[in-house]
C-alpha cells in the first residue's frame, strides 16, 4: 500500500518561497476558500459545497507542509508558523461553512458608501477575513468589548488607531527584547531552550520563569494590538470601511476577575468559530457542558501546536495541549466553587495565579522551539533595547548571584 502523500502526490519536502511557488502553493487553496465563502451565501449550494471541501483541504495541506516560506533562513522561520496557521485556518473555516445547511446572513455595514443591494462579492471577502465574525448572523451572542477610539469621523477614528498601534508596537519590541536578553544563546536564539534555569534554586528558578511568561504574555497582547490596529488603519482609509466594521479586539485582560471573563470576554476570540465548532459542539454532545468547556481549550491546544511544527518539528504536543486544558479545567473548578460569582480581588488574584501557573509550562513550550528568540522588526526599531538589554542582563546577575549564597 502506498503511502498517503505519494497517493495523492504531494510533495515529502519544502521548496524555496518564489512567485511561482506561491501561485502554485497558496494561492489554489485562498481561491478555494473564496468560493466556498461566495457558496456559503447562496441557498441550495451545498453539495457543492462537500465536493469542493476535500479539495480545499488537500490543497492547503499541501501549501503548509511543501512550502519554505523563510526560503531556507533558520531566522525567518516564523513565516512558516505563519503559513501553517492560514491553512488550518482555511481548513477548519471551509469544514464548518460545507455542513451549513442555511446561508449566512450579513447584518452590518459593508463599507461607508453601502447601498441596499447585496454584493456577494465583498460579502465572500469579509466572511473570509472576519474571523470573529462581526456583523453576520452567526456570531450572535459574542462579546464585543466598548469602543476605544474616537467615532465622530473616519479620520479621527484611523488616527487613534494609528497612534495606538504605534504605542503597542514599540512596547512589544521592548518586552520581546526583554525576554531575549535573559538567555541570548539559548531561548533568547532560534537554537531554543528552556525557561527555568536548572543553576537556581526552585524559588528562584520559577520567580525567574514567572517573570519571563508574563513579559512574554504582555508582548503577544501588545504585537496582536499592534497588528489589528494597523490593519484597521488601512481598512478605514483606504478600503473605506465603516468604524463599526472594526470594533476593539481585545480588552484588558490582566482586570479579568475569573477564568471565564478572561478567555470569552478580555481575551481576542479569532478561535472562537473554529473551537466552538470543532471542540464545544462535539464534546458537549458527548459529555454536556464541562465536556463542552475542556473540547474547547483541547482545541485550541493542539491548534497552537501545530502552529509551531514548522520551526519544531519534534516539539511535543503536551507542552501546549496540557496548559490550554488546564484553563478548561480551571473554568470548571471556578465555577464548582462559586457558580457565575467569581470576581472581586480574590477573583483576580485565582485567575492571575492559574494563568502564571501554567502561563510558564505554556511559554516553556515556545521557548524550546525557538519560538521567543525569532528576529522581529519592532526589536531593531525600538531605540531603547540596548538600555533594555543591560537592565534584564544585570537583573539575571543578581537573581544567580543570590542563588550562588549559602
Amino acid at each position: 500500500m502506498l503511502p498517503l502523500l505519494d497517493v495523492l502526490h504531494l510533495p515529502t519536502t519544502r521548496v524555496l518561497l518564489t512567485t511561482e511557488t506561491f501561485a502554485s502553493r497558496v494561492l489554489p487553496p485562498v481561491v478555494c476558500s473564496f468560493a466556498t465563502a461566495f457558496l456559503v451565501l447562496l441557498p441550495r449550494t451545498q453539495s457543492m459545497r462537500i465536493a469542493l471541501w476535500p479539495i480545499t483541504a488537500i490543497l492547503a495541506f499541501r501549501a503548509a507542509t511543501s512550502l519554505d516560506m523563510s526560503m531556507g533562513q533558520p531566522k525567518l522561520a516564523l513565516l512558516n508558523m505563519q503559513l501553517q496557521i492560514s491553512m488550518m485556518y482555511i481548513a477548519a473555516r471551509t469544514l464548518e461553512w460545507t455542513v451549513q445547511t442555511k446561508p449566512f446572513v450579513r447584518t452590518a455595514h459593508r463599507s461607508s458608501t453601502d447601498v441596499p443591494k447585496q454584493n456577494l462579492v465583498l460579502d465572500a471577502i469579509d466572511l473570509v477575513c472576519n474571523p470573529r465574525g462581526c456583523g453576520w448572523d452567526w456570531s450572535q451572542g459574542m462579546y464585543i468589548p466598548p469602543e476605544t477610539h474616537p467615532t465622530s469621523s473616519r479620520l479621527a477614528f484611523a488616527t487613534s488607531a494609528l497612534v495606538s498601534g504605534l504605542k503597542h508596537s514599540f512596547i512589544c519590541g521592548a518586552l520581546h527584547s526583554a525576554v531575549k536578553s535573559f538567555s541570548p544563546d539559548t531561548f533568547g536564539s532560534v537554537d531554543g531552550g528552556t525557561i527555568f534555569d536548572d543553576t537556581l534554586p526552585p524559588h528562584l528558578r520559577y520567580l525567574r520563569s514567572s517573570i519571563i511568561a508574563t513579559l512574554c504574555a504582555f508582548a503577544i497582547y501588545s504585537l496582536i494590538k499592534a497588528n489589528y490596529e494597523i490593519t484597521v488603519v488601512i481598512c478605514v482609509l483606504i478600503f473605506r470601511q465603516h468604524p463599526e466594521q472594526w470594533p476593539p479586539l481585545i480588552d484588558s485582560p490582566w482586570r479579568a476577575t475569573s477564568l471565564r471573563e478572561f478567555w470569552s470576554r478580555r481575551w481576542h476570540q479569532w478561535l472562537r468559530r473554529i473551537v466552538i465548532f470543532l471542540g464545544v459542539n462535539p464534546l458537549s454532545l458527548l459529555f454536556g457542558r464541562i465536556g463542552g468547556v475542556i473540547g474547547a481549550f483541547l482545541v485550541s491546544g493542539f491548534i497552537h501546536h501545530l502552529a509551531i511544527l514548522p520551526i519544531d518539528p519534534s516539539s511535543e504536543m503536551w507542552r501546549m495541549v496540557l496548559p490550554f486544558g488546564m484553563m478548561g479545567a480551571g473554568i470548571v473548578i471556578e465555577r464548582a466553587v462559586s457558580g457565575n460569582k467569581t470576581g472581586g480581588w480574590m477573583g483576580w488574584v485565582w485567575t492571575m495565579c492559574w494563568m502564571v501557573l501554567w502561563g510558564n509550562v505554556m511559554v516553556d513550550g515556545w521557548a524550546r522551539a525557538g519560538l521567543l528568540g525569532s528576529p522581529s522588526v519592532m526589536d531593531s526599531a525600538t531605540p531603547i533595547r540596548q538600555p533594555i538589554e543591560r537592565l534584564v542582563s544585570t537583573f539575571d546577575e543578581y537573581l544567580h548571584a543570590i542563588g550562588r549564597k549559602p
